[in-house]
C-alpha cells in the first residue's frame, strides 16, 4: 500500500487548510501534526472526529509560535534549536548537555498532542527529519514499538556510497526498536524526478510512505487534480492504523 502522509498540520492556518482540503477529497490518508504552533489548537478541532489518522510531527528546530508555552519549555527548545541549526551536520553529533532537554521537549510535545487529540499519536516523524538526530537515537527518546518514519529510501544509483551506507545503517538501527514502512519517499521529489510510477509499482508488494506538503503548489495541484485518480488507479491507499508485521 501507499500511505499519503501530509506533514505540518497545525504549523499555520494555510498548511492546515491545504491538508484538510486534500483529506476531504480522499487525496491524503494520514497526517502528522505540530504542537505549540500558531494553528495547533484549531487544527486539532478540525481533525477530531474526521477519522484522519494523525501522528506527531516532532519539532526540534523551529520556534514555537503558540502564545502560551511554558517559559522553561521554550528555553529548552531554543537551546536545542540553536545547536541543531548551527551547522549542516549538527544532527550527526551527540550533545550530552542536551540529553535532558531533548527528552523533556519530546515528552512535552507528546503530552500536548494527547491533550489536543485525545489519544496518542499513531506514528512519529520529525520536522526536517530531526527525529533522526543522534541525540534522539542514542538516548532512545521515542518509546519502543512506535511507528516511526525511516530515512529517505534511495533507489539504485541514487546518492553517493557514504549516503547510502549511512541510511542503510540508520534504517537497520531503527528497525531493531521501532515499526517502519518498507520505503519512504517525498511526493515533491517524485514529481520533479518523474519517478512516481516506479514507486507506485513497488507499493504493490511493499508498504510505502509518500510524504507530502499540500501547501506546496506543485504537490497541491497534483493531489487535487484529475491526474491523481489515473496515477493511483489500482493502488491500495492506507494509513498507519494497520501496524506492520
Amino acid at each position: 500500500m501507499i500511505i499519503l502522509n501530509a506533514d505540518d498540520v497545525g504549523r499555520s492556518r494555510s498548511e492546515t487548510e491545504a491538508a484538510m482540503s486534500c483529506y476531504a477529497r480522499g487525496r491524503i490518508t494520514a497526517a502528522t501534526a505540530m504542537v505549540f504552533m500558531a494553528d495547533s489548537e484549531r487544527a486539532a478541532e478540525l481533525v477530531r472526529g474526521t477519522g484522519l489518522d494523525v501522528g506527531l510531527h516532532l519539532n526540534l528546530d523551529e520556534s514555537f509560535t503558540a502564545r502560551e508555552v511554558h517559559p522553561v519549555l521554550r528555553r529548552y527548545h531554543e537551546s536545542i534549536a540553536r545547536f541543531l541549526k548551527c551547522q549542516k551536520y549538527s544532527l550527526l553529533v551527540y550533545h550530552p548537555l542536551l540529553r535532558q532537554k531533548i527528552g523533556s521537549v519530546y515528552r512535552a510535545q507528546e503530552n500536548e498532542f494527547m491533550r489536543l487529540y485525545g489519544k496518542p499519536p499513531s506514528h512519529v516523524d520529525g520536522h526536517h527529519h530531526l527525529h533522526l538526530c543522534t541525540n534522539m537515537l542514542i538516548d532512545r527518546v521515542i518509546p519502543a514499538d512506535y511507528q516511526v518514519r525511516r530515512s529517505f529510501t534511495l533507489c539504485r544509483g541514487e546518492g553517493g556510497w557514504l549516503s547510502r551506507t549511512y541510511r542503510h545503517w540508520l534504517d537497520q538501527w531503527l528497525q531493531r526498536r521501532y515499526l517502519l514502512t518498507d520505503g519512504f519517499f517525498s511526493l515533491r521529489q517524485c514529481l520533479e524526478a518523474r519517478t512516481l510510477d516506479r514507486i507506485i509499482e513497488w507499493s504493490k508488494t511493499a508498504k510505502v510512505e509518500l510524504m507530502t506538503h499540500p501547501c506546496n503548489a506543485l504537490e497541491y495541484d497534483f493531489l487535487m487534480g484529475d491526474r491523481f485518480d489515473e496515477v493511483f488507479a489500482g493502488v491500495e491507499l492506507g494509513d498507519f492504523s494497520a501496524r506492520p508485521e
